[in-house]
């Protein structure tokens, strides 16, 4: 009798765990649309608040937006240019687009433009020329962020040039000799990552030097005896004295 009874007990706890998953299961039939709606919304307000607690969609405006864990991390994030200046790029920063979610967000988000500098690099008027041409609006970039000055942003700035490759603005103006390696802006000098980008750049520098590249151009033969000749004291003051004869001689 008490096996019977307990028996029984348990196989009304089994007929009633079953008509409760009838009942739920029934009621998403019925109502499949509202339960998709429901989980969709609770997948995108999870979405949205993880994305929302990284950054991850967040457009910034200028680099005082930007979190110090991005530069301390040495974060990349893309960026449309929109001009080049006599100091450096403006470029206008492209958040990560995340479906459902950077729509909501378009709305209220700036068309400001950021002031981006090539870190590591000072460039030589022939090189702000060459950076104008490469780097037409709207070209889209990587900016590694490096540090932050004020309201500039110092940058390894990289281009795509086809599905693998990236080539970093940087290095490719010191490897055709448009610029010289300078002091890298907000870095300690003594930090492995300055020795590590300072190193990277002045193997580039020095590729163009090898090769005679740009500003490490040497003259020709023929060049340089010219200039030496127009720079000999003997030579300017014969050229004084034929012009002084030919005066005379016309009076």
């Amino acid at each position: 009798m008490p096996d019977s009874c307990a028996d029984k007990k348990e196989e009304d706890e089994q007929k009633r765990a079953l008509n409760i998953i009838t009942v739920v299961s029934k009621f998403a039939d019925e109502n499949l649309t509202l339960v998709r709606n429901i989980s969709t919304g609770l997948a995108v307000a999870g979405v949205l608040i993880i994305a929302r607690s990284i950054r991850l969609v967040t457009k910034f405006g200028s680099p005082s937006e930007i979190p110090a864990r991005f530069i301390e991390r040495n974060i990349s994030i893309r960026g449309r240019v929109r001009s080049v200046t006599e100091r450096g790029l403006e470029v206008e920063h492209i958040p990560i687009y995340v479906p459902l979610v950077s729509p909501l967000l378009t709305k209220r988000q700036s068309v400001a433009s950021m002031d981006v500098r090539l870190a590591g690099v000072e460039l030589t008027p022939q090189g702000w020329d060459w950076l104008s041409e490469w780097l037409r609006p709207p070209q889209m970039v990587w900016l590694r962020l490096i540090s932050r000055q004020d309201q500039s942003l110092h940058c390894l700035v990289s281009v795509s040039r086809g599905s693998l490759f990236n080539t970093c603005v940087n290095e490719e103006v010191l490897r055709l000799g448009l610029g010289r390696t300078a002091p890298l802006q907000g870095l300690d000098p003594h930090s492995r990552l300055y020795l590590k980008l300072h190193r990277r750049l002045l193997k580039s520098e020095l590729k163009a030097e090898r090769k005679g590249e740009g500003l490490w151009k040497e003259e020709s033969l023929r060049e340089r005896l010219t200039q030496a000749l127009s720079d000999n004291m003997v030579v300017k003051a014969l050229k004084r004295v034929l012009k002084w004869m030919s005066r005379v001689k016309d009076r």
